[in-house]
């Protein structure tokens, strides 16, 4: 019984080894520690040059992001109200016209 549940978790373990080789993981993983290996100067967080590497943006792109998608939604408030203010005037001018 011993042997077919060893059997079984090899199988297990090989299928998955044969999923990550078909999906390009391995080739992905092997060029991106090469590219590591291969740095003359080692960065602080290896982490991040592999999330950069792989296109993933860094902890420091997304706060640079957060920040310009705050600043995004407030310009996006401050020409709404812009927008609503120019149509009520236009309206506004359009009434008194047509009163006339």
């Amino acid at each position: 019984k011993a042997v077919v549940l060893a059997m079984s978790g090899e199988s297990k373990k090989e299928e998955f080894r044969k999923y990550l080789e078909r999906s390009g993981v391995i080739d992905a993983l092997t060029k991106v520690l090469v590219a590591l290996y291969e740095e003359p100067e080692k960065p602080s967080n290896a982490l991040d040059f592999i999330k950069q590497y792989l296109g993933a943006p860094t902890s420091g792109d997304v706060e640079a992001m957060k920040a310009e998608k705050d600043e995004l939604l407030k310009k996006v408030d401050d020409l709404s109200k812009q927008l609503q203010e120019k149509s009520e005037k236009l309206e506004a001018l359009q009434s008194s016209a047509g009163g006339e």
